[in-house]
């Protein structure tokens, strides 16, 4: 556990200095809402924070991990605790009763009650409503902990009533090291931690052979736009709108070639800024001394403004074609 507590002060300096100093000062707030991307790593905190509430005997503010509570809690019966998930869509109003009911019941154990509320931003206005008095008229003993990715979704006046603790995202070069701690190569590290923060979405990208795919269609072309034009368009057609379909896929396609672009950028100035795509390095090295740091400047330019018109679900292959004519020109 040990190990743990260290990745995690690593992980959320901040956060865990907060809260291990509230707990030692016997400051706790009735209720928490913890906010930040996904990734960043709100829920192992929360694990590490309800088992410290809950400890009967820790260790300079680190739950023991022995007594009788930590062993409950590790086998996911402790009569004191209650997570809530979204039921579908939404956190529906039934779940919130049902969770009031749990925390006004006397519990089977004495001591602290507990209820951590998952995607907190999912309850529709019934459920978020009969939530809202519950944290007016808090229970002696009871702490809530929300946990959300987005702060703006949650309602201003539930907002007001849980103390505000900010996760930041986790560091690029943290998530490259976990990511090839697992065994995921370099270069797929690189790529994958450009363009997601959560080391779940990392792993789910990185195991789909449709982006494996993807990420090749890419590299090759941004190669084929630098010499042919009419290859590139002939490559739109037959390779990258049937890998790119739905709009998401599209924006990461961009975001995909936008960093490519970048690398080069990059590798023009002479910089050491870690790549989205080291296994092309000498390609870029290659291409970086063909363009002009102005090339460069209106290619990425030009896949900007692509990006800010793809929402506006004009004619994607027309997009597309227009884009790389406009990078040939560049």
């Amino acid at each position: 556990m040990q190990k743990k507590i260290e990745e995690y002060q690593e992980m959320q300096p901040v956060v865990m200095k907060r809260l291990q100093g509230a707990f030692e000062k016997d400051r706790l707030a009735h209720a928490y809402l913890f906010e930040g991307p996904a990734g960043s790593g709100k829920k192992e905190v929360t694990h590490f924070f309800v088992k410290l509430l809950l400890c009967e005997t820790p260790l300079k503010n680190v739950p023991c991990e022995t007594c009788r509570s930590c062993r409950l809690y590790h086998s996911g019966n402790h009569p004191n605790i209650a997570f809530i998930h979204p039921d579908g869509q939404n956190i529906k109003i039934d779940q919130i009763r049902d969770l009031i009911f749990r925390m006004n019941k006397t519990g089977l154990s004495t001591g602290r009650k507990i209820y951590v509320i998952e995607e907190a931003d999912r309850m529709n206005a019934s459920s978020a409503n009969a939530l809202l008095k519950f944290l007016e008229e808090p229970e002696f003993n009871v702490t809530a902990i929300l946990l959300t990715d987005r702060l703006h979704a949650i309602m201003t006046t539930i907002r007001s009533r849980c103390q505000l603790v900010s996760f930041q995202p986790l560091s690029r070069s943290a998530l490259m090291e976990k990511l090839m701690a697992g065994g995921m190569t370099a270069s797929m590290a690189a790529t994958v931690s450009m363009l997601t923060q959560s080391e779940e979405e990392a792993l789910r990208l990185s195991a789909d052979e449709q982006f494996a795919q993807a990420r090749k269609v890419v590299l090759r072309l941004v190669e084929v736009a630098g010499y042919n034009v009419h290859e590139a368009l002939l490559m739109i057609q037959g390779d990258w709108l049937p890998l790119f379909k739905e709009k998401e896929d599209a924006e990461r396609g961009l975001d995909m070639l936008l960093f490519a672009y970048r690398d080069i950028a990059s590798a023009k100035a002479g910089l050491e800024t870690a790549r989205t795509y080291p296994d092309m390095e000498e390609t870029w090295k290659q291409m970086a001394l063909q363009y002009s740091f102005p090339v460069i400047s209106k290619q990425l330019q030009a896949i900007l403004q692509a990006k800010q018109q793809l929402p506006r679900n004009m004619n994607r292959t027309l997009l597309m074609e227009q884009l790389m004519l406009n990078l040939q020109e560049g």
